[in-house]
């Protein structure tokens, strides 16, 4: 995989347009001129938090003795449930992670598993075991897709505002086919390693 086609699955992954209008709802009860460092600070925390991932990954699935099969056939499994929930969202309208509590986000769930969530820790892990080497290629991948994604929720207010909710779930749709498509190939490329078979 080369270093921009992992960016954009990271980007799709963290789907920032499918989280505007989650994340507006979870600080609708935070002083505006709160907002944007409340953002700044979730954001920040996510990316620490998968930066920590992709450089312990290798040494978790080592220790976990994981091979690269499985890996990449459990990744594209929860990116495929992923890339379901944003084609057909559940019906509570809790978005990908659920419903939001009240006060101050902290962590959960905007950095955690909003930004930084399941799937994106288990890309990561499938990039590091598949090609070690390239550490530095995914870090770039992951830092550029990271700020997309903040400048994009950075300016949620006036995306929700211009674009409405109508067309931001749209778009959340067909990031979520595009995930699905990326999920089933990443799938039968764990299958295919593991059967020793050529795709």
């Amino acid at each position: 995989m080369t270093t921009l086609a992992a960016g954009i699955m990271l980007f799709l992954i963290m789907d920032p347009l499918g989280n505007i209008p989650i994340f507006l709802s979870l600080l609708k009860d935070v002083p505006p001129r709160r907002r944007r460092r409340v953002m700044v600070r979730e954001l920040l925390i996510a990316l620490g938090v998968l930066l920590g991932f992709l450089i312990g990954g290798q040494g978790l699935l080592n220790l976990l003795q994981l091979k690269s099969d499985s890996i990449s056939i459990a990744g594209g499994i929860v990116l495929f449930l992923i890339g379901i929930r944003m084609v057909f969202p559940p019906a509570d309208g809790g978005g990908i992670f659920g419903k939001s509590g009240g006060g101050e986000p902290f962590i959960v769930p905007m950095a955690i598993p909003g930004v930084a969530g399941p799937s994106a820790m288990a890309a990561l892990l499938l990039l590091t075991n598949t090609q070690p080497g390239r550490t530095a290629d995914w870090a770039i991948a992951l830092i550029g897709a990271w700020l997309a994604t903040a400048v994009i929720l950075l300016c949620s207010t006036y995306l929700f505002r211009w674009l409405g909710e109508s067309m931001l779930t749209a778009l959340e749709r067909v990031m979520g086919m595009l995930l699905i498509a990326l999920s089933v190939q990443m799938f039968l490329g764990g299958v295919a390693a593991y059967l020793h078979l050529r795709l």
